[in-house]
């Protein structure tokens, strides 16, 4: 039975005369990847902050690794490790100096010190550049030597607000990749993204935040069936079998300009076979078929009546 790294319930925050979070509830199971989902204003960030101590809560009660985050902030402190949406890292520091830095912030001896330094140096493939400026990395050095420098205290819950942002695509899945392999080490991630692909890849569980307050949480699949929409799209070789197809297909909603009729169906092979066999049975071919069923960008939409577009 997995526990909870992360129990919220009933989280509230206002600044001024505006509520920010409005009876937010979350749980966050060890050793897995969460992602709260939300446009511009959400308040994902302000949810970070509170959860990391860096903002106290007006109302509610969360636990965060075993402890109470009002009554225990030093001890969250210790369990944690943030990564925000910029990088800080020193940039007139080497990488190895930078690494150094907080290995002596945390307090470590000199052999242990040097030991985590070479250490989080090879694990991010950051060696080769140890002696270099942080000012001449790219921008994905930059974030692999900011979660490196995070993984310095051996963090059990890592909270990555919108790590990837700005990232080219190699860069973006190189992370992913690091992300992996600390869960696969125990570790407990806290995600927020802009990408909706990215909590599609990566998330256990999904919570979408709209307007201070959880709309939907689940996994990415879970999320995805909660929507209509699953159809299958066949492509015609001309008008003349468009227009055989859709007298056939009374159900499908046509599409002179592709060529293509929408049919609903539940993406399963009992409704493809009928639908073939249906076909067939009046000698009717399509050139194309293929399955298509609603996405997290659908999803996000349905939930917050905002596209993906608003997020970034």
């Amino acid at each position: 039975m997995t526990t909870s790294a992360i129990a919220v319930t009933g989280l509230r925050k206002t600044f001024k005369d505006r509520t920010v979070l409005d009876g937010v509830d979350l749980d966050v199971g060890s050793g897995t990847v969460f992602s709260l989902l939300g446009p511009n204003g959400a308040g994902k960030t302000t949810t970070v902050n509170l959860l990391t101590t860096l903002l106290r809560a007006d109302g509610g009660t969360a636990r965060v690794a075993g402890h109470d985050l009002e009554t225990e902030a030093k001890a969250v402190r210790a369990a944690i490790g943030v990564t925000g949406q910029f990088a800080a890292v020193d940039e007139l520091l080497t990488g190895q100096e930078n690494l150094q830095l907080m290995v002596d912030l945390h307090g470590a001896s000199a052999g242990d010190g040097r030991r985590r330094v070479t250490e989080l140096l090879e694990r991010f493939e950051l060696t080769e550049f140890a002696q270099k400026p942080a000012s001449t990395y790219s921008g994905g050095m930059r974030r692999k030597l900011d979660l490196a420098m995070t993984l310095v205290g051996d963090p059990r819950i890592v909270f990555l607000d919108e790590p990837t942002t700005g990232l080219d695509p190699r860069s973006r899945r190189t992370m992913w990749s690091i992300i992996r392999e600390l869960v696969a080490d125990g570790v407990t991630i806290f995600l927020t993204t802009q990408y909706l692909e990215e909590a599609d890849q990566l998330a256990d569980r999904i919570a979408v935040l709209d307007q201070g307050r959880i709309v939907a949480q689940g996994t990415p699949d879970e999320l995805k069936r909660q929507l209509p929409g699953t159809h299958i799209r066949l492509r015609f070789a001309g008008t003349a079998e468009l227009d055989a197809a859709a007298q056939v297909l009374a159900d499908a909603t046509r599409d002179d300009d592709g060529l293509t009729l929408r049919v609903p169906g539940d993406g399963g092979t009992a409704s493809l076979r009928a639908l073939l066999d249906r076909l067939d049975e009046y000698s009717l071919t399509a050139d194309e078929l293929s399955v298509h069923t609603p996405d997290l960008d659908d999803v996000f939409l349905a939930l917050t009546g905002h596209t993906t577009e608003a997020t970034k």
